[in-house]
């Protein structure tokens, strides 16, 4: 997989702050307990049914707990011809840098 583009968590922060799509591979527990503010839960194994609703326009960003899911789903969206780009070490190496999460069910 070694043609999925990969960006760094200050990277990720750089493109939200100009309002980049974050989408998150993890599954619904992993999400309630902390989540990048903004990203879009769609877990690895539904990503296929909802390759509609993932712009094709602009790149997207994937994250997960750690990078291999979301790496995945890098790859095979690039194969559909989107942008794709896998945020290296996921949630956990976004923790570790002391970024903000949020936690619990949105409103």
């Amino acid at each position: 997989m070694s043609d999925v583009p990969q960006v760094d968590v200050r990277a990720l922060e750089a493109a939200l702050s100009q309002g980049a799509y974050l989408l998150d591979v993890r599954e619904p527990d992993e999400w309630l307990e902390a989540r990048v503010e903004g990203g879009v839960l769609i877990p690895l194994a539904t990503v296929p049914d909802h390759l509609t609703d993932i712009p094709a326009d602009r790149p997207v960003y994937i994250i997960c707990r750690s990078g291999g899911r979301s790496e995945q789903a890098a790859a095979w969206l690039r194969t559909q011809g989107i942008d794709a780009r896998n945020v290296t070490g996921g949630t956990l190496a976004w923790q570790a840098a002391d970024l903000p999460v949020s936690a619990g069910p949105t409103t």
